[in-house]
Order: structure tokens, then C-alpha cells, then sequence
């Protein structure tokens, strides 16, 4: 390892941080927030350019630290506008980052880990099984570079990437820290600014994690709940045997209680052909979730090689939104984008180094017929 590699990686600092180490180095900690905007706002790689910090303070920026981006190994395009980059972890392993553009919008899907511990039955990544958690500096990282690569592409658009959610590879509740590091850059004025409605944290039911971040953060929230009831959750997301629905809810209750304002929680809910999308599903969904005020994504199954599921037909899709409109909730349906490129909810592999043996286990099933 160089000395270079030791040096710490200001794109992960919050705030916090950088003032902390500015007091050590003997400066106003003020300084802080000019340093934030020349990498958060100008996206500056080096010291150097910081015209308005005094020279001693960039020498000793220049000995202890530096601003390094994950590498971007390949960006593809779908013929929908969508964009995904695989970029280079630290440990070897690469991460995807999406970016879905809309009217009025651009939405980025980022990622917290390499790979995921948890081995939901639907998920394409959770069959790549699990090699590390990415620092904030990999997590900022992979918007930064959204940032600066999108600027080309949209150049009269003052602010591309609008909304961040973190719902690509991995938990991020598993990766508390780190996450709570990079969703602070986000909506920091000093970072990338994006309000606390449009940053979205997605879960998959780590419950003590989730009352952990109702102490740190009221960015938005997001639940992939997937089933209405323990027994076919368990199957479907495995987490769910530790921590029941019930639980799930009650922690997602206290979470809503930072928002203090019309906010909700948001349930995810993917559809899937015969096993969670027939009527009497519906029905039960809409009795677990009416005196729980949330807003209900449904989520057609998106295909992967090997995954044993079928995507439901759009009258399936539209009777299960309309049975529980009818119960009175608000229901909407994410569209598929990216499909052609891999790039849609749940489709998502990277290049995982996986530790866990999961790979090896899943394409033995595979090669034996079993999914």
C-alpha cells in the first residue's frame, strides 16, 4: 500500500468531520464549508485551485489528504434514457449506480454495499452473495460522478440528479454509519443540497437500525415489505424470521415521528405472478396497512436469469392497485426503466468477490435445474 492510499478521503467527510480536523490542524473550522463547496460544488480532485484557503492550509490538505472518486469501469445507455455506471470499490469488487431521468426529474439509485448480506428470493443481487460495505466516500462517490457525467448530457439543466434513493446493491442499514455519513453530504447546503423529501433510505426491515437512524436523520423512508403476512414474508425476505412484520411497522411508526410534518413512510412492494399478487393478497396487505399512514409502491417483478419468478400481466398489476385504492390507500406503480441494460429495480449484480459462498451455492441450483 502507498502512502498515498492512507491518506484520508475528504469526498466521505460531513461536515462534522472536516471541522473536527480542521481544529487539529490549528484552523477555524469555518474553513470547512469553503473546502465542502470547492469538492461538493466545483468539484475540484486537488487542493491546489482552492483560491479563497491560505497556502499552509492546502500543503497540510495535500500531506494528509486526498479527493478520490470510485472508478468508473463501464457506463452503459438504455434506449429509455436510463444510465448505469459500474464503478470500482476499494476492495476490488465493482457496485452499479442508476440514474432514471423523468419530466421535471432525475432520480439516482445508489448503492451501500458490495453485494448484500441478505438473500431475498427476488433480488438478482442477493444471489451475487456479499463482499464488504462501501465507505461514504464510494457511497458520495457514485453521485459525484453522476454529477459531473450528466452535466454533458443535460447542460441546460441546472440541477440533473433531483432525487436519491438508496435502494441499489446491498442494506444500507447494514452500513448505518457510512450511509448516514453520505446522506448528510447530500441534503448538507454545503454538499450536494437536495432536500430530506428526496433523499430516500430503503430497507428491508433491520429494525434496530431503523430506530438507530430515527436518532441521526429524517430523510425519507422506505420499506420492502413484499408479502402481507410473516409467513410468506419469511420466504420472501429471510430478515423477516428475526424481525416479524409487527415489528417492522412499530419501528417505521417511531421513524414517521421525525417528519412532524405530511410526510410518510413508503412501502415497496414488489408483485410477483402467483405467489403475492392474487386478490385475497391485496386485501390482506390493505388490512395490515390501514390505520399505518404510508404510501404503497407496487412493483411489477422485474426478470433475471435463474430467478424462478415470472412478472405479473398489467390486469394483475392494475386489480391488486385497485383493491387497495378501494381500501383507501395511496397506491402508484413504479414503471420499469432500464431493462434492456439490467438496470431495473431488482436486476442489479456488480462484479462481486463473494465471501459468503452464495454464488457457488446459486449456480449449483442452477446447473441442476432447481431455479
Amino acid at each position: 500500500m502507498t502512502a498515498q492510499d492512507k491518506r484520508l478521503n475528504l469526498l466521505g467527510q460531513n461536515r462534522a468531520q472536516l471541522e473536527a480536523l480542521l481544529e487539529l490542524l490549528g484552523e477555524k473550522k469555518w474553513h470547512a464549508g469553503q473546502v465542502m463547496k470547492w469538492i461538493h460544488h466545483r468539484y475540484a480532485d486537488d487542493f491546489s485551485g482552492m483560491s479563497d484557503i491560505s497556502k499552509s492550509l492546502r500543503a497540510s490538505l495535500e500531506q494528509l489528504c486526498v479527493i478520490r472518486e470510485p472508478e468508473i469501469i463501464t457506463e452503459q445507455v438504455s434506449a429509455d434514457g436510463t444510465r448505469k455506471w459500474l464503478v470500482r470499490a476499494a476492495s476490488g469488487s465493482a457496485v452499479e449506480t442508476v440514474f432514471i431521468p423523468e419530466d421535471g426529474r432525475g432520480t439516482l439509485c445508489v448503492s451501500s454495499q458490495v453485494g448484500c448480506p441478505l438473500d431475498c428470493s427476488f433480488c438478482s443481487t442477493g444471489k451475487q452473495g456479499f463482499n464488504s460495505n462501501l465507505t461514504a466516500a464510494e457511497i458520495i462517490g457514485q453521485l459525484r460522478i453522476a454529477i459531473r457525467a450528466l452535466s454533458s448530457v443535460y447542460p441546460d439543466r441546472s440541477r440533473v440528479v433531483t432525487n436519491v434513493v438508496m435502494m441499489g446493491m446491498g442494506e444500507p442499514l447494514l452500513n448505518l454509519q457510512n450511509v448516514i455519513r453520505a446522506v448528510e453530504l447530500m441534503m448538507d447546503d454545503f454538499g450536494y443540497g437536495i432536500s430530506k423529501r428526496k433523499v430516500t433510505i430503503s430497507t428491508s426491515g433491520v429494525v434496530p437500525a431503523i430506530y438507530k437512524l430515527a436518532e441521526t436523520t429524517d430523510a425519507s423512508l422506505a420499506v420492502s415489505l413484499h408479502a402481507p403476512n410473516d409467513e410468506l414474508r419469511s420466504q420472501l425476505v429471510p430478515i423477516n424470521r428475526k424481525y416479524p412484520i409487527a415489528e417492522l411497522l412499530t419501528a417505521c411508526r417511531r421513524y414517521a415521528e421525525n417528519f412532524g410534518e405530511k410526510r410518510t413512510v413508503t412501502i415497496e412492494y414488489t408483485l410477483l405472478d402467483g405467489v403475492n399478487d392474487r386478490p385475497e393478497h391485496a386485501e390482506e396487505l390493505a388490512a395490515l396497512l390501514r390505520d399505518f399512514p404510508c404510501k404503497i409502491n407496487l412493483i411489477p417483478f422485474n426478470p433475471f436469469p435463474g430467478s424462478g419468478y415470472k412478472r405479473p400481466n398489467t390486469i394483475s398489476v392494475r386489480m391488486f392497485q385497485d383493491r387497495l385504492v378501494r381500501a383507501g390507500h395511496s397506491v402508484t406503480v413504479r414503471t420499469t426503466r432500464g431493462q434492456d441494460i439490467q438496470a431495473a429495480c431488482g436486476q442489479l449484480v456488480g462484479e462481486v468477490q463473494d465471501r459468503t459462498r452464495r454464488q457457488q451455492k446459486y449456480r449449483r441450483i442452477a446447473a441442476e435445474g432447481g431455479i
